[in-house]
Parts: structure tokens; C-alpha cells; sequence
């Protein structure tokens, strides 16, 4: 019976080393990704970061100190006097740490929403249900519209605008620094420098509707030569579909037969609205439909014809009664808008 004893708890032990060694991964995963906050890639983020770990650091220090107290009690130290035990390690310890921590935590914040230097860019961005439109204002320089999509200079400060028509939506990019809230009727700013190029995530990070969750868009840091011409070449209109190209030339006609210009803007084109997301050069985005589809036909294919099934209530309406050459043709046309 003793051995049987002993093997049980040789093997309880195995199991708990190996739970605590997968937790300990499970933890630590959180902390990369092209969506952690504890991953930064801006100056704002690391800010953040280092916030984080010293609360986290105070919260171990608190609990140390109730468990060594606890200890004391258990192993003899009934003969003290009990209402330093509550007084000193329930309250005046636990307020020192948390005070230092408020002290250290609130004297991040003046510099966190601090507007961007003079001459620096801005970029005004609008929270809809459920996409972002984007507006790069250069200074001096023509506004460049686009959709659910971001590219910043690396080391160099941005400054966003951010408003929503609708409900209270937040953009946060968390690689790259803090939430602000988008709240109808009130521009909010942000001002965010990253620190190394990637690709990272944002994510609206406030309930804003049905399709919440799918409210997403990417970030592109980019060395500042690499995006100087990316930005000269969003600024040129959409290159026409080549003569030769025949299932693009059929896609652009079924995309103004079928009204897609009444919401749908496409620079060098007749096709103005301003309802939806600007579609310009929307085949060179890293994402469809705001973060949540990869950018090839049959992406375009599967938004075209099943919109209301990929995201839920959103105000674009499903195009599933057009024949499947015709979705074929739109697909490739709108893939084409490099």
C-alpha cells in the first residue's frame, strides 16, 4: 500500500509540474502576437507595457505580504497584537503600494494624449457599423480616402482624429498604443509613434452592435521612403482594366449595372458615393471586409454574394440572386483595384 501511495503522488506531482509548465506557455503566449498589448511596437505601447507589469508586480507584492502574514499568524504570532496584523498589512500596506502605482500610472497620461508636433501626420478616422473609414490629411497636401486599413511611418508621430456618426465605437491598435473612444458628435485625438515596422491588429474595443467582434482592421509600419510611395500611389485614381482583361471589363460593368456606385467610390471612375467604403485600391489592402477576410477573389466572391452571412446586420445588402458569372467578373474586377 505504501508503494501504491507513493506512485499516486509521483504522479500527482508529474501532473501538476506539467499543468503548471502548460500554463505558464498558455500565459506567455499572450504576451506576442500582431495583437498583444504586452508585445509593443510603439512608444505609447511600451508605455503601457511597462505600466503593466508594475501593477502586476504590486499585485505579487500585496499578495506576498498578506500570505507571509497569514503564515506568521498560523506558526505563532498570536501573541501579537492583532490590530497591527489588520491595520498595517490590511490597509497602510496595500494603500502605500497602490498610491506609488496610482502616482506612477497618472503621471503617464499627459504625455499619452499630447497632440503631435507641428507639420506632423494626421489621420482622420470614422467608426462605422462595422468598418472604418480612413482619411490621410498630409499637411499642405490633398486628402487620400480609403477603408479598414492603416499605414504608418515608422519613428515618425501620427495623430489621429477620431469621430463616429452612429454609436460609441474605440480604436485601438494594441502593438502600437492605447484605446480612445469614437463618440458621436465629439472628435477625439490620438497620438501614436511606432517604433518597428510589421503588420499589426487593431480591433474596436467597445460593444458597438451586432457585428462588434468582426470590426477589425490592419496596421502597416513601414520605413518612411517605403511609405512616402505608397502614399503618392493611393493618391492616383483606380487603373482602368486593361482591354485585354475581359472578366475585369464584365466585372466593371456589372459593378455600375447593379448600382454598387451609388455607395461605392472608385477614383477615375463615375462611381462617387460616399455610403460605404471607398474602393479605390481596395485589391493591394492585407484584408477584406474590415479585417476579418484575406484579400483574393474568392474572398471578394464569398463578400459579394454572402454578405449578411460573413458579418452579420451590416447595411451592405447580399448579391446572391446575380448569376455565378457575374459574381465571378465582379470579384475579379474588384481584385484587380491595385
Amino acid at each position: 500500500m505504501a508503494a501504491l501511495h507513493d506512485r499516486s503522488s509521483q504522479h500527482r506531482s508529474r501532473l501538476l509540474r506539467r499543468s503548471g509548465g502548460f500554463a505558464v506557455v498558455v500565459l506567455m503566449s499572450g504576451c506576442a502576437g500582431e495583437q498583444s498589448a504586452l508585445n509593443p511596437a510603439g512608444r505609447e505601447a511600451e508605455w503601457i507595457a511597462d505600466l503593466f507589469w508594475w501593477m502586476a508586480g504590486g499585485a505579487v507584492v500585496v499578495w506576498l505580504g498578506m500570505v507571509a502574514l497569514t503564515v506568521y499568524a498560523l506558526r505563532g504570532g498570536k501573541s501579537a497584537n492583532p490590530k497591527w496584523f489588520i491595520i498595517g498589512g490590511g490597509a497602510i500596506f496595500p494603500t502605500v503600494v497602490l498610491a506609488v502605482l496610482l502616482v506612477y500610472g497618472l503621471a503617464m497620461l499627459p504625455p499619452l494624449i499630447a497632440p503631435a508636433p507641428p507639420g506632423s501626420l494626421k489621420i482622420a478616422v470614422t467608426g462605422e457599423q462595422w468598418w472604418w473609414r480612413v482619411r490621410y490629411q498630409p499637411a499642405g497636401e490633398q486628402e487620400v480616402v480609403l477603408a479598414n486599413e492603416i499605414r504608418l511611418p515608422v519613428n515618425e508621430p501620427v495623430e489621429f482624429e477620431l469621430d463616429s456618426p452612429d454609436v460609441i465605437h474605440s480604436f485601438w491598435i494594441p502593438s502600437i498604443g492605447g484605446k480612445m473612444d469614437m463618440i458621436p458628435g465629439r472628435k477625439t485625438r490620438l497620438t501614436l509613434n511606432p517604433t518597428r515596422t510589421g503588420t499589426f491588429r487593431g480591433q474596436c474595443a467597445e460593444y458597438c452592435g451586432t457585428s462588434h467582434a468582426l470590426m477589425a482592421f490592419y496596421v502597416v509600419v513601414m520605413e518612411k521612403a517605403e511609405f512616402a510611395r505608397w502614399l503618392e500611389q493611393q493618391r492616383a485614381p483606380a487603373a482602368p482594366a486593361a482591354a485585354t482583361a475581359q472578366l475585369e471589363m464584365r466585372g466593371r460593368d456589372a459593378f455600375f449595372t447593379n448600382g454598387c456606385a451609388a455607395c461605392h467610390a472608385i477614383r477615375g471612375t463615375e462611381a462617387n458615393g460616399v455610403v460605404g467604403p471607398d474602393l479605390t485600391h481596395v485589391g493591394s489592402r492585407v484584408s477584406l471586409g474590415a479585417g476579418i477576410l484575406p484579400n483574393e477573389t474568392s474572398a471578394f466572391r464569398r463578400w459579394i454574394e454572402h454578405t449578411d452571412k460573413v458579418k452579420p446586420a451590416v447595411l451592405m445588402p447580399h448579391w446572391n440572386m446575380l448569376p455565378p458569372e457575374e459574381l465571378d467578373a465582379l470579384a475579379a474586377y474588384l481584385e484587380s483595384l491595385k
